[in-house]
């Protein structure tokens, strides 16, 4: 089939040489003419047979936004636009209400697998009507890892997204655990070896998984971490899981605490913490640290 693919970044772009091996043709736009098939959505569109199929990868919020606004003017009733990027569920939903005023169908998609999807295959997470779905579903095919897992029809619009949320929030709190274990096994003096105890956790162990395993790659990159500085961002998911939670009264202790640890990561010196320093000082005598 022929697909119309929006950003060529580090995902889009090999999302697009992926697609491309599966024998389907597609015509790819980005802002950056060197990785680019045509110079605008008006040219990709032309190129398109109908029914077309326009998938955007461009970053949540405005940037998408602005695309939805520029393809539903130059879709047409039968077309669908599928939006692959991380944006917020409820997004999607206003999406869909606008392009299904023009006739033009739209899919969500979680998309997960990063820098390794192109080989490994991306997993996917989609929401939207069965109309729209199947037009995209040779798409799907050939993203997806090979064998029967890795791809679900999650539900209606938004259900794509709110499942990848959920899975990045999931991820949060995984890789704060993995972190707080090296962390407490780099301080004890008895253990000399931290790298390859987690090396051996990669085999038999109930905590096996690829996050584990790319923990030992950076290991190995960096025994230590010593070339890192303990601070992290945060994508904006982990965020709206939280929010999510507290909008449906779901308790998320682990994965609220993973996305506050990434917050104070980002504190050269805490404020709390020198409340609490003087608290201590005053009710106990405690001694605190000065400038």
């Amino acid at each position: 089939m022929e697909l119309g693919l929006v950003g060529l970044g580090k995902m889009g772009g090999n999302m697009r040489e992926r697609i491309r091996r599966a024998g389907h043709t597609v015509i790819g736009y980005d802002r950056n003419a060197d990785v680019a098939d045509v110079h605008s959505l008006e040219e990709l569109v032309g190129k398109l047979s109908g029914p077309r199929v326009v998938w955007v990868m461009v970053p949540a919020g405005e940037p998408t936004q602005s695309t939805v606004d520029q393809l539903a003017e130059l879709l047409e009733p039968g077309d669908v636009v599928v939006d692959g990027g991380n944006s917020r569920w409820t997004d999607d939903e206003k999406h869909a209400e606008q392009l299904a005023a023009k006739g033009i169908g739209f899919v969500d998609c979680g998309v997960s697998g990063g820098v390794w999807g192109l080989e490994n295959g991306y997993a996917l997470m989609y929401g939207g009507d069965a109309e729209s779905v199947a037009k995209v579903q040779p798409v799907f095919d050939a993203l997806k890892p090979e064998g029967d897992f890795g791809a679900v029809h999650a539900g209606k619009v938004g259900a794509g997204h709110f499942a990848k949320m959920v899975h990045n929030g999931i991820e949060y709190a995984m890789m704060q655990a993995y972190a707080e274990g090296w962390e407490l096994l780099e301080k004890v003096d008895s253990v000399e070896n931290v790298r390859e105890v987690f090396r051996s956790w990669q085999e038999g162990t109930v905590i096996r998984s690829w996050l584990l395993d790319l923990a030992v790659n950076a290991l190995d990159d960096d025994e230590h971490l010593d070339g890192l500085r303990g601070y992290a961002q945060d994508s904006g998911e982990g965020r709206w899981t939280v929010e999510a939670a507290i909008d449906n009264a779901v308790p998320l202790p682990a994965i609220t605490a993973s996305l506050f640890a990434r917050f104070a990561s980002r504190q050269e010196d805490s404020p709390q913490m020198k409340m609490i320093a003087a608290l201590r000082n005053q009710f106990g005598g405690h001694a605190v640290a000065k400038k």
